[in-house]
């Protein structure tokens, strides 16, 4: 085994060597504020410092006790979790190291990094140990949560001068967590309400004296042993099932202490955590259930603004779990690796047989496609947010640089947006993937606990379900990106006409090949598109002819009327996803001469399944949508006798 997670990567050091603007992510983070690094060169010294600090700590300390952490779990006893020895070590060592508070600003007791190094360090800890990184994360990550929802409901105030904090809300809990003394965590599931939010039932109630209580239970809450919580709860009463209040709109947010530490010792549990569930991995990690029963609770932000600050800090956790996800299938596929290199079969080693070879080859091309995916969407992400952050705490008075700065910030949301989630699906799905080849090339010895293959297996299998499904990812895809195109069909019309151009008459071989994927992928939403508006059409046919043009254009119905790009959502995000990968490479490629040999490997591989998902895409699915059809008219669906 490496003994040090970052100095075995090349690839990770490609970014910090030359595939990173720092100069731009530099500038947002230090924000012109007092004792910071003079130079983008000077703080990327200092960050790859932190990062082979890391890769050390993560290869010689986590890694080789891995299966022991696996084993032993964690204790549930007297009504709290409690970490067996060497975990409780490890969390001892990661705050000895002060890493809890590394991407807090230097006023409040952190190191002021970028986001996007904390992320470079969730891979290098996943390929450790998913559960340590998991509950790693819940400390920093929390504390960056609390700074962030107070900068965005306003009860953060800086220096406009130096860029220095001078007074946020959640200073005392954001101390508490950056020391390593507590941490929080998310709660949104319900027993009855899991990937649909309009149906959480938890309710937060103002009494006479202004104060907020918070009631109802939570389930499958990650970290949920930690003191502060993001709790979602209903706040305002729906008058019917249609009012808006009944859904998402009826949501806020709280921040709700679960306990207090006493004088004496004692801990008093506000919140009590009902169980800890038994899960097929991730031992080392805590997944609680917890009551709350008119708990004390801080209202954060405005009264009905749960649901869209509830997707502030999904859009992070979801950029963390791609993060997390490489860093398994990392581990996965040098597992195999060696694995491959050692076993001999039928004359010769398995990394020789030509059907282990394109395994192993797809596994390396697949997870630097990935990383490549998950750095372009951090780094937008990180440089949107903080410029939004700089402009909230100091606005720009020059209305010229005002404009820029606002075009800037558009560009780089837009960006952020369309990577989460394919980041987010594609990352999950290929950890699942890389962890049952792994386990497949090690053949029998792979099903055996003893050589820790069927352990990344069991690891890897949640990551398509937590922090929001992969369906759930895909009909978020599906929906901006057709959204966009009904949006401004002109420009869609446009995009597609140059790709065409692209694919005819580029110069370069590459580009030509990524044009060609790109045609596939608009051809692919044109009759997404195109059977939309005929289901539609098919919809208001019975009425008079002079209603038409009304009732086309409205009264949409999306379970309805985008029945069959309800129905492909997953196929066209895994194409989706292709198309923003090759253009990722692409343009590596067009910079780094080095690098196009992975954008050549990666087209290698996503050039057929483009023309496969794309076929299935145009000429699959009217007989199941026929079925469901008839179903919802009553008319039953056939049985399987």
């Amino acid at each position: 085994m490496s003994s040090n997670f970052w100095s075995d990567n090349e690839d990770l050091q490609f970014y910090f060597d030359k595939g990173i603007d720092w100069e731009a992510l530099v500038g947002v983070t230090e924000r012109d504020a007092e004792g910071g690094f003079k130079t983008a060169d000077e703080a990327v010294a200092f960050y790859r410092q932190i990062a082979e600090m890391v890769g050390d700590f993560v290869a010689t300390q986590i890694a080789p006790h891995a299966a022991e952490i696996d084993r032993a779990g964690v204790g549930f006893e007297g009504g709290e979790a409690h970490f067996p020895p060497r975990l409780a070590g490890i969390f001892e060592q990661l705050r000895a190291l002060e890493l809890h508070g590394m991407c807090l600003p230097r006023e409040l007791g952190g190191m002021n990094c970028p986001m996007l190094l904390y992320l470079v360090n969730a891979e290098l800890m996943a390929r450790a140990d998913v559960s340590v990184m998991s509950h790693h994360g819940f400390h920093s990550g929390i504390a960056m949560c609390l700074l962030m929802l107070s900068i965005l409901e306003g009860t953060t105030e800086a220096d406009p001068a130096t860029g220095k904090i001078t007074r946020t809300r959640f200073a005392r809990e954001i101390g508490e967590i950056a020391r390593g003394e507590a941490w929080g965590c998310m709660d949104i599931t319900e027993p009855d309400a899991g990937s649909d939010m309009a149906k959480l039932k938890a309710v937060g109630e103002l009494d006479a004296d202004g104060r907020w209580y918070v009631t109802g239970p939570k389930i499958f809450i990650t970290s949920g042993h930690g003191k502060y919580h993001f709790v979602i709860a209903r706040t305002e009463k729906a008058a019917s099932g249609d009012d808006p209040m009944a859904g998402l709109s009826g949501l806020s947010m709280f921040l709700v202490p679960t306990y207090e530490d006493l004088p004496d010792g004692t801990r008093r549990r506000i919140a009590p955590i009902d169980r800890l569930e038994e899960k097929l991995g991730h031992h080392g990690s805590v997944t609680a259930s917890l009551s709350f029963d008119r708990a004390p609770a801080e209202l954060v932000g405005q009264r009905g603004e749960g649901f869209p600050y509830m997707l502030t800090l999904m859009n992070g956790a979801r950029l963390g779990v791609g993060f997390e996800s490489i860093g398994l299938c990392e581990s996965a596929y040098r597992m195999a690796v060696a694995y491959a290199a050692e076993r001999r079969s039928m004359g010769k080693s398995l990394d020789r047989h030509e059907l282990i070879a394109d395994y192993l080859d797809e596994m390396r091309t697949d997870i630097q496609a990935l990383r490549a995916l998950a750095m372009h969407g951090a780094v937008h992400d990180e440089l949107a947010q903080k410029m939004g952050v700089k402009e909230k705490l100091a606005p720009t008075r020059d209305e010229v640089d005002k404009r820029r700065l606002e075009r800037e910030m558009k560009r780089h949301k837009q960006a952020a947006r369309r990577t989460t989630p394919l980041l987010k699906y594609l990352a999950a799905e290929k950890a699942v993937e890389i962890a049952r080849r792994n386990l497949q090339i090690h053949g029998g010895n792979g099903y055996m606990k003893e050589y820790g293959a069927e352990k990344l297996l069991r690891d890897a299998v949640v990551m398509p379900i937590y922090e929001g499904t992969s369906q759930i990812q895909a009909l978020m895809a599906m929906k901006d990106t057709l959204a966009a195109v009904m949006k401004n069909p002109q420009a869609f019309v446009k995009r597609q006409a140059q790709a065409r151009w692209r694919a005819l008459g580029a110069k370069d071989g590459l580009e030509r090949r990524v044009a060609r994927l790109q045609v596939l992928s608009m051809s692919a939403q044109s009759h997404l598109i195109t059977r939309t508006a005929a289901t539609k059409w098919k919809s208001v046919q019975h009425r008079p002819v002079t209603e038409w043009p009304r009732a086309f254009l409205k009264g949409w119905d999306p379970k309805r009327d985008f029945a069959p790009a309800l129905l492909h959502a997953e196929r066209l995000t895994r194409l989706l996803a292709d198309e923003l990968v090759c253009e990722v490479l692409l343009e590596q490629a067009r910079r780094f001469p080095e690098r196009r040999e992975l954008c050549e490997r990666y087209l290698d591989r996503a050039e057929p399944r483009a023309r496969h998902l794309h076929d299935e895409i145009t000429s699959t699915g009217g007989r199941l949508l026929g079925l469901l059809e008839r179903a919802g008219n009553g008319e039953g669906q056939a049985s399987t006798g």
